[in-house]
């Protein structure tokens, strides 16, 4: 270890994560040293009020509300305050600078990444950012330098550990979304706002990350599709328990080859989706996340751990301060993102899946005939229709179709039905000539199958 050099870092804010980072480069400086050939020394916290109360007890010299002149006088900076504004200013100052950055904040690195990234490759810092996606798993520097030499094809996450805990409540104790959004957030899995969370903007923002690092290609938040879960009731739950699916937020990113063959495209979007009883993903439970990456040479990967808490996400924080101080000391210009691919990102309507579709029905002459005939007029097949609790054929639901309703009877039912592969396009199509049939009732629920066994 060098005995005369020291990295001074910055700490900007000290909520649960910021105090937890900071508690360890105190107690642990000389650990830290060893690992990193110099001395971490912490030489400030920028905050609003240098009075409020912390997690943990922490010196109040180190406090100050001039987080500029305290970036000034730093090696290095851990941004750890959260939203857009200051964080992007304050980055900016810090890597034009000359000191590489460390941060945790997913809204500005989805949506300012390449701005942010263009001011360290132009001054030779760099930017680091493992703990913005999935809290303490490791999935940034996976994707970006250990599969830097693979081809990602795809990635389901599921990256938002307030609607995982939800959705799992609810599939495995029963009970109503807003019943299980209440113990979330009793237990502090969900924010008293808890819009971002359960409206899959927070995913959204995950997958854009994602989908850039995977694919090589920049790909704008805004371009993400998404759904939340707002829409998902008790009853989507049990239907989608007895077809053999667990309902699971995922954000998805994949490669989307055109039918020529030679052209490729990025698809990125966020929804709930079925996922097969026997996938890895299903068995993820309460507020945990984890990530399954599919390459061509590497195969099957999954990550899984913790998405959230102060400690947990403060590892993946000082795993890269650790990272950045090493290359602060053995020297040379940092590295950029590489966006070399510059692919074309998807429509929503070019994506390719199969859809679980719940509607209720007037059980009456001729109504399945009637159904069947929307989904051909759209070229999606159907591959099976569910009554009750059994899956029937389909050539069995037709022939069942034709049998009288007795006089008078009004009666209605419940079909859950299960298409082949289609264009979303054509799919969201069927859905909307559905729900413009006198027989159907109303379309009580749409869900995607994104994995089988």
């Amino acid at each position: 270890m060098n005995q005369h050099r020291t990295v001074r870092v910055a700490l900007l804010g000290a909520g649960s994560v910021g105090s937890q980072v900071a508690r360890t480069l105190l107690d642990h400086a000389d650990e830290l040293a060893l690992r990193v050939g110099a001395r971490l020394e912490l030489v400030g916290i920028a905050v609003r009020n240098v009075e409020a109360k912390r997690d943990v007890e922490l010196p109040a010299e180190l406090f100050t509300t001039d987080a500029k002149t305290l970036i000034l006088g730093a090696d290095l900076v851990v941004e750890l305050m959260g939203g857009i504004d200051p964080a992007r200013e304050l980055i900016a100052l810090a890597l034009g600078s000359g000191a590489d950055v460390v941060t945790a904040n997913k809204a500005l690195i989805a949506t300012h990444g390449l701005e942010l990234f263009d001011i360290a490759e132009r001054v030779g810092a760099q930017l680091n950012y493992e703990a913005a996606v999935a809290g303490a798993i490791p999935i940034i520097r996976p994707l970006r330098d250990s599969l830097a030499g693979d081809r990602v094809d795809r990635i389901l996450g599921i990256v938002n550990g307030t609607t995982n805990f939800i959705l799992d409540r609810m599939h495995t104790l029963g009970g109503t979304l807003d019943e299980a959004l209440a113990v979330a957030t009793d237990l502090g899995y969900a924010e008293a706002d808890p819009t971002a969370d359960v409206e899959g903007y927070d995913a959204q923002q995950k997958a854009a990350i994602l989908a850039s690092i995977a694919f090589h290609t920049h790909v704008p938040v805004e371009r993400v599709y998404r759904e939340g879960i707002t829409g998902v009731t008790a009853e989507l739950i049990d239907e989608a328990r007895t077809a053999g699916y667990v309902v699971k937020l995922l954000a998805i990113c994949e490669r989307i080859t055109a039918a020529d063959g030679a052209t490729e495209s990025v698809s990125a979007r966020v929804y709930p989706a079925l996922v097969h009883a026997q996938h890895p993903l299903a068995s993820v439970h309460g507020g945990n996340n984890a990530i399954f990456v599919e390459a061509a040479s590497a195969g099957s990967l999954m990550f899984y751990g913790a998405g959230a808490g102060g400690v947990e996400t403060s590892s993946a924080v000082l795993g890269d301060v650790v990272s950045a101080a090493r290359r602060r000391i053995s020297g040379g210009p940092g590295l950029r993102e590489s966006m070399h691919a510059d692919m074309r990102v998807a429509d929503i309507g070019d994506v390719v899946t199969r859809y679980h579709i719940s509607l209720d029905v007037s059980d009456e002459l001729g109504v399945l005939a009637g159904i069947a005939r929307v989904f051909s007029d759209h070229e999606v097949s159907v591959l099976q229709i569910q009554q009750g609790d059994g899956a029937v054929p389909v050539v069995e639901a037709l022939e069942q179709s034709t049998e009288d309703t007795p006089a008078g009877e009004q009666a209605s039912a419940t079909l859950v039905i299960g298409t082949h592969q289609a264009t979303e396009r054509s799919l969201q199509a069927v859905v909307a000539a559905l729900e413009s049939l006198d027989a159907v009732q109303r379309v009580k629920g749409v869900l995607r199958v994104e994995s089988a066994a």
